[in-house]
C-alpha cells in the first residue's frame, strides 16, 4: 500500500465543510491540498475589513447550539458576542420587543406587554419550547414533511403571529419569503435557536473558518485556482493544468464539476445585504429588528455596533438585509433602502457604505436530512463529494458532511 504522504489527497473548496476533511484527516496522518477558487478560507464564510468596518458577506450566525460547532469550535478562543434571545418587531410605524423572557428577564415586560402577537400565540410559542426541547433531532429530521407555513398553521398560530414574527423571522434564515421551507428545517433550527444562542465571534463571522484553518498543520493551499472539471484520478484545473489524484473529495458545488451530474444543476437562494453608517443605534441592545411588512424589501436589520467588535470606525454600522425578489440595479435598491428604513424604522441614514450581492446563499433543498449518508456522497472509491447542500442548508450539516466524507475516504484510502 502506497505510503500516507505519498498519498495525492485534494479537497477542491476551502469553505467549512472542506476544511472540516482536511482536519479530520489530519488527525489520521493523512496529508491533503485544498483547491480553492478565491484569496481565502470560508466559502459562503467570509469577512471583508474596508473602512474601518468587519463586513461579514451576508447577516450570519453562530448558532451555539449546534452539536458539530460545539465539537470542532473552541468558543471562548472566537470571543463570541451572543445577541439577546428576542428581536424588535416593526409594523404600522411601531415596534415593540418579542423575546424568550424566562432566559432574558429585561424581556419579560415588553414581551408580555407586545400586541403584535396574541396571548394565545404567547402560550403556544411556550407550548412549542417545551415540544422542541425535549424532541430529538434524528425524531425532527424522521418526520414527515410539510412547508413550515402549514407547520405554523397547523400549531394553532394566528395569522397576526404568522405575519408579525414568524415569517420576518423565518425568512430571514431560510432567504425566502413564502415560509415554504421544509417544517423539519423550521424545528431544527428553532430547538437550536431555544437551547442556545445565536452569536458572533468578535472579529466576525469568517474568524470561524480561520480557526479551523489555523488547526491544519499539514494541509496545503492552492488559492486562486478554479478546478473544471473531475473524473476518477484526474483533476483538470481552468488554465489547463492536470491532478493526477489518488482520492478527490468535492467540498462545493459537484454539479459543473461531474460529467454525469450536470444534467442535475444545484438551485441557489439569493439575498442582499447592505451595509450603512448611521449617527446612533435605534436599537440599543444586540436585538435584530423585523420588518413585519409583506410588501417591504427589508427583511431585517442589525446594529453590528451593538456588539462587541474589531472595527476601528467610532460611528455606528447597520446591516440591511434584503431577501424578496426585485429587478432594481443597485442605485435604485440603495435609495428604497434608505426609505423604508427612515418610513418604517424611523433610521436616518448618514452614507451607504457596501452592499454585498449573494447569488449562492443557501442551497434549495427538499427532503431534508441532518447528516447525509454514504450512498448520498460517494460517487465511486475516490472520488467523494461533501458540503450543506446534501442535506439541508446550515453551519452544522456543513460540518457533519465533512466529517463524513473524511471517513468515507479514509476507508477507501485504507482499504
Amino acid at each position: 500500500m502506497t505510503s500516507k504522504k505519498h498519498q495525492n489527497i485534494y479537497i477542491i473548496g476551502a469553505g467549512i465543510s472542506g476544511l472540516i476533511v482536511a482536519l479530520e484527516l489530519e488527525k489520521n496522518g493523512y496529508h491533503s491540498t485544498i483547491i480553492e477558487a478565491s484569496d481565502s478560507v470560508g466559502g459562503r464564510v467570509k469577512t471583508d475589513v474596508y473602512e474601518g468596518y468587519q463586513l461579514d458577506h451576508g447577516f450570519q450566525v453562530l448558532l451555539t447550539s449546534y452539536p458539530a460547532a460545539q465539537k470542532y469550535f473552541n468558543y471562548e478562543e472566537l470571543e463570541l458576542q451572543k445577541f439577546l434571545p428576542g428581536a424588535v418587531i416593526y409594523e404600522n410605524n411601531t415596534s415593540s420587543i418579542l423575546g424568550d423572557g424566562f432566559r432574558c428577564f429585561d424581556l419579560l415586560f415588553s414581551t408580555l406587554t407586545t400586541s403584535k402577537v396574541t396571548f394565545g400565540d404567547k402560550l403556544k410559542i411556550l407550548k412549542l419550547n417545551r415540544i422542541l426541547k425535549n424532541k430529538t433531532l434524528q425524531d425532527i429530521f424522521s418526520k414527515e414533511e410539510t412547508t413550515t407555513l402549514q407547520y405554523l398553521k397547523n400549531f394553532g398560530f394566528s395569522q397576526k403571529a404568522i405575519c408579525n414574527f414568524f415569517a420576518p423571522f423565518f425568512s430571514g434564515i431560510f432567504l425566502e419569503t413564502t415560509l415554504s421551507t421544509s417544517s423539519r428545517m423550521f424545528e431544527f433550527v428553532y430547538k437550536m435557536f431555544g437551547t442556545g444562542y445565536a452569536a458572533l465571534p468578535k472579529a466576525g463571522i469568517a474568524a470561524i473558518p480561520n480557526q479551523l484553518k489555523n488547526k491544519l498543520k499539514s494541509t496545503t493551499f492552492l488559492f486562486n485556482t478554479k478546478v473544471a472539471s473531475v473524473e476518477k484520478g484526474l483533476i483538470k484545473l481552468s488554465n489547463g493544468d492536470v491532478l493526477g489524484s489518488n482520492m478527490t473529495i468535492i467540498a462545493t458545488d459537484s454539479s459543473s464539476l461531474l460529467s454525469n451530474r450536470k444534467s442535475t444543476k444545484q438551485e441557489w437562494k439569493s439575498c442582499q445585504t447592505l451595509y450603512f453608517e448611521t449617527k446612533k443605534r435605534t436599537i440599543t441592545k444586540p436585538l435584530i429588528g423585523l420588518l413585519a411588512n409583506e410588501f417591504s424589501l427589508i427583511n431585517n436589520i442589525f446594529y453590528t455596533t451593538s456588539i462587541a467588535n474589531n472595527n476601528s470606525s467610532e460611528k455606528e454600522l447597520l446591516s440591511v438585509t434584503v431577501v424578496r425578489d426585485h429587478n432594481l440595479h443597485e442605485t435604485l435598491l440603495i435609495k428604497e433602502v434608505i426609505r423604508e428604513l427612515k418610513e418604517f424604522c424611523g433610521i436616518d441614514v448618514l452614507r451607504f457604505v457596501k452592499m454585498y450581492d449573494i447569488p449562492k446563499a443557501l442551497p434549495k433543498l427538499e427532503s431534508l436530512k441532518y447528516a447525509p449518508t454514504k450512498e448520498t456522497i460517494e460517487v465511486n472509491d475516490s472520488i467523494i463529494l461533501a458540503g450543506d447542500q446534501l442535506c439541508n442548508g446550515s453551519l452544522n450539516a456543513a460540518m457533519l458532511s465533512g466529517e463524513l466524507a473524511a471517513k468515507v475516504a479514509l476507508e477507501n484510502l485504507n482499504s
